[in-house]
């Protein structure tokens, strides 16, 4: 598998040699204006110029930011809970035994104190610019056919971004908003909501309805947002075609085939904003916006290698393929002779904009590898979903759950992080 990787990556600066670069699109000045309780105005508004983010005034924004991880959609070993498997099995359990009202109790209990004013503070004081919010179908749907999650108005309820984009905004911070998990799934990896059921590109009746509701759903999040400049980017998809066992063309194939759909969905709704189209886990894997006649575009990657080699490698060949457009590294965690020193430094070298992966966790081993800003050294209660009573897990989830009651430093960000933030 890493030698089929390294390869990938090696015929992609072949084929950088022969790429050509066409201009890219340049932001229009605007006055600025600036919107009730908030840090941002029009000058705030991010696009690329060349291989830069710049906002409204041309000024280069490099955006240096954490992962909301484990808050809207769910991982086993990030989250506190055990005995399911995805995000999935936890919504269609506690569906079955508490009925689905008070399931979606349960979940926004567990949304609510998750993620606090108090954690955009936090950020915010440590130097963060940007926060990416993972984030499902299933928080709007509450299933696979489109039933739609409405609000006390008996409209589509999508108050919790609106407030995350909201506290992110009177603080400064610009969020990236990350599609996790689109209907039906992009990839077989359980971080998508459920594991082994990529049926987003499948090309059925029941496909063109998953793609349908994902476009839906594009476009809603686009209508709310478009102008809004605490908004970096639309992420439309996390690492589509993950663990999916398929050769490179295949993957190449299938990406283009979606982010082209999606992309033309969003510009009918968004023109301005920018898109992050992922190469996950080559820059092969993703169609080049000069060929697509594709504007406002950060490519992105993720780095999970072990050695400092590899990183640089990688940072060094995907800024060559792409050396036109913006460069956004979404995720990424040094293992073993990964150093975060070299990341850093060669991020910065070639200028990429970066997430770490993640702010804030309470599973196994997030404290002992650095996984985490925010932890537990003594670990956490976990809901039992399967036998615990209804008010148990509530309590589980509750208060317990806000940073300031029981969540620690890890030191992750004294250490490797700090001297970094620019």
């Amino acid at each position: 598998m890493k030698f089929r990787k390294m390869v990938s990556i090696v015929f992609a600066l072949i084929f950088a040699f022969n790429s050509c670069v066409f201009p890219a699109f340049a932001a229009e000045e605007t006055e600025p204006e600036k919107s009730a309780g908030s840090a941002f105005t029009k000058d705030d508004f991010l696009s690329a110029k060349g291989k830069k983010i710049v906002n409204a005034k041309g000024e280069e924004v490099r955006l240096r930011g954490v992962n909301l991880g484990a808050w809207l959609i769910f991982e086993d070993w990030l989250c506190p809970y055990e005995d399911v498997n995805d995000n999935y099995e936890v919504v269609e359990l506690l569906t079955e035994r508490f009925g689905q009202e008070r399931a979606y109790e349960l979940l926004n209990t567990y949304y609510d104190n998750f993620i606090t004013g108090y954690d955009f503070d936090l950020i915010k004081s440590m130097g963060f610019n940007c926060v990416r919010i993972p984030f499902w179908f299933r928080n709007f749907y509450y299933d696979d056919n489109g039933t739609k999650i409405l609000d006390e108005n008996g409209n589509w309820d999508f108050s919790r971004l609106e407030w995350a984009v909201d506290e992110c905004s009177k603080r400064g911070i610009y969020v990236i908003l990350d599609m996790h998990g689109a209907v039906g799934y992009q990839s077989d990896a359980p971080h998508a909501g459920k594991g082994l059921s990529c049926g987003l590109y499948e090309q059925t009746e029941q496909g063109e309805r998953y793609r349908e509701l994902t476009i839906e759903l594009w476009q809603a999040i686009a209508e709310i947002f478009k102008d809004n400049p605490a908004v970096a980017m639309y992420d439309l998809l996390n690492e589509p075609m993950c663990d999916v066992d398929c050769t490179e063309i295949r993957r190449r194939i299938n990406n283009e085939y979606i982010y082209t759909i999606l992309y033309d969905a969003v510009r009918e709704v968004d023109s301005d904003h920018l898109i992050s189209i992922e190469c996950i886990w080559t820059c092969l894997a993703a169609p080049h916006k000069q060929f697509k006649g594709w504007e406002n575009i950060v490519y992105q990657v993720h780095f999970y290698q072990n050695s400092d080699f590899i990183f640089n490698l990688f940072v060094f060949l995907t800024r060559l393929w792409f050396s036109d457009s913006p460069l956004l590294m979404g995720e990424f965690y040094p293992h073993k002779e990964t150093t975060w020193a070299n990341c850093f430094a060669t991020m910065e070298k070639h200028g990429y904009s970066w997430m770490l992966w993640t702010y804030k966790a309470t599973g196994h081993g997030m404290w002992e590898g650095d996984w985490c800003i925010m932890g537990s050294k003594d670990g956490f209660e976990r809901a039992k979903l399967k036998t615990d009573s209804f008010e148990e897990i509530a309590r589980k989830w509750g208060e317990c759950q806000k940073t300031e009651n029981g969540y620690t430093d890890s030191g992750h960000y004294d250490r490797d992080v700090k001297a970094f933030l620019k």
